[in-house]
């Protein structure tokens, strides 16, 4: 099975695919999809679109796993994370692909075995987990720890929880 987890950010989302063969997790890609500051709310957007879109092409995941709404201080902050959701979520409905939405705790349990692990265990495990030659950068490492929870969660008891939205 072949994943994409997508960190959602405005200026910069992870992103990042990972095959399942067995129970081995194999990297295929990560990085980020940056938005440089000043571009209008409109073309980030349409460029997050766009690039959801070529990864989806160009790596074929059979699934996209998104970190949920988290609450935030600062309202306007969570308004335009809310539209690059938006954007994102409704870019893969469009392709057909399900997306499967995780909360940040389940996430941070499901990589470093604690929910209250800080992003450094999270990264350094994803390091470990899938082998990589160095820690990856925070906002990729989110998105490969939003593939392994979605993978961990390939079993049926497990999945009874973790249904697309």
């Amino acid at each position: 099975m072949r994943v994409l987890g997508i960190d959602t950010s405005l200026r910069s989302t992870g992103v990042g695919v990972l095959d399942a063969v067995g129970s081995r997790l194999m990297p295929v890609y990560f990085g980020t999809v940056k938005n440089p500051a000043g571009r209008p709310l409109s073309a980030c957007l349409l460029h997050l679109q766009e690039s959801i879109e070529k990864l989806i092409q160009e790596h074929e995941p059979q699934a996209v796993a998104i970190e949920g709404v988290f609450y935030a201080k600062n309202v306007k902050t969570m308004l335009i994370l809310s539209h690059a959701r938006g954007a994102i979520i409704a870019q893969c409905a469009r392709m057909g692909i399900p997306v499967y939405e995780y909360e940040p705790r389940r996430v941070k349990l499901a990589v470093v075995g604690t929910g209250g692990a800080q992003k450094e265990q999270v990264q350094k495990m994803v390091k470990t987990l899938l082998n990589l030659p160095e820690v990856p950068q925070n906002d990729a490492a989110d998105a490969l720890a939003l593939a392994i929870t979605h993978l961990h969660n390939r079993s049926p008891l497990a999945a009874l929880s973790a249904s697309p939205i």
